[in-house]
């Protein structure tokens, strides 16, 4: 049985101007702490709160993988792949709070 407990996320701020890509093992943990803007420069200055992308992945090393993919990507394909599996670029926070 696969056990998914690394996750890739993007954050964007309320008038989505700005992208935030990171990865966690935890990821109710770093909804708060962004929403606390406690550890991240980047979070504090732009604020980004709003979670539009989450991807999980079965260990540490494929999902820090796909954080730099994601992070060298270009806006305009991130937002086609935000747009792709979030149309409506919905705050997903609640999702992962569960």
């Amino acid at each position: 049985m696969r056990v998914d407990n690394y996750f890739v996320y993007i954050l964007t701020n309320q008038r989505k101007t700005v992208l935030h890509v990171g990865s966690t093992d935890n990821l109710p943990r770093r909804m708060m702490e962004h929403e606390r803007r406690a550890l991240y420069h980047f979070t504090k200055r732009y604020n980004t709160n709003k979670l539009i992308q989450t991807e999980a992945f079965p260990d540490r090393a494929s999902a820090v993988r796909r954080e730099r993919q994601l992070k060298w990507c270009r806006r305009n394909k991130k937002d086609a792949l935000t747009a792709k599996l979030n149309p409506s670029w919905a705050d997903l926070r609640s999702q992962a709070t569960r």
